[in-house]
Order: structure tokens, then C-alpha cells, then sequence
């Protein structure tokens, strides 16, 4: 088994992590699949700011857990879920860390969506 490397966020790849005042909406063939106003918003070093919701704002009876698992050395393990209604295209389309390193410990029990795995990611003014 290969050892894995933990990184700290920092000034080379920075991290933060905060409420999004606005409400989150997630769609998927036509379904509500999410819905929050307490979101939280991940920016991460150059790549797209990500919303990371709750789990208990989810409709978790319209996911499939996946075999799928990933590494990232700054978060941690990642698990995923498909949406069977999104059929294909879906597959895989929410990654979590259910027990993410203490860095941003705050995304524990939330869920992300691809956006091109979904039909659209929606922030209402709040």
C-alpha cells in the first residue's frame, strides 16, 4: 500500500472555506435533488469555487452510493454517489469526505455536484 502524503493549505495552495448566504438549488431531470441556504462555498487554490451542502438538505433516497473512491492530499478520502434519475451522465456526479482532514473539517457531512453532471447548480439571492 502506498503511503499518502497530507498536505496543509497554505500560501501555495490555499484553502477557505465559508456560509454562502444564498440559497442552493440543485436540478436533475427535472428533480429537485438539493436544497439549502446553508451552503458552504470552498475555493481552493486556482480551481472554480465549489458549494458544499448538507447532506440533511439532499434528497440521499434519489443518490446511489459508488464504488468509487478518490485521494486528495489536502481533504482526504472522497466517496461518491450517482444519481440514477441524471442516468449516465450523472454517474459519480457528487463527491464527499465523510471524514475530511482537520484543515476543512468544516465540509464534513456535506455533499458537491459537478456541474456538468447535473442540470444546474442555482444561487437564489437570500
Amino acid at each position: 500500500m502506498t503511503e499518502r502524503t497530507i498536505k496543509i493549505p497554505g500560501p501555495d495552495h490555499p484553502i477557505t472555506i465559508e456560509r454562502n448566504e444564498k440559497r442552493v438549488i440543485v436540478t436533475v431531470g427535472g428533480r429537485v435533488i438539493a436544497d439549502t441556504r446553508n451552503a458552504l462555498t470552498l475555493r481552493e487554490s486556482k480551481y472554480p469555487p465549489v458549494q458544499y451542502i448538507p447532506r440533511q438538505d439532499v434528497n440521499m433516497a434519489a443518490l446511489a452510493r459508488s464504488a468509487t473512491q478518490t485521494f486528495c492530499p489536502y481533504k482526504g478520502d472522497a466517496a461518491y454517489f450517482s444519481i440514477p434519475a441524471g442516468g449516465e451522465r450523472s454517474t459519480d456526479a457528487i463527491w464527499t469526505y465523510e471524514a475530511p482532514y482537520e484543515a476543512v473539517a468544516e465540509i464534513k457531512n456535506h455533499l458537491a455536484f459537478y456541474p456538468d453532471r447535473v442540470d444546474a447548480i442555482e444561487e437564489q439571492a437570500a
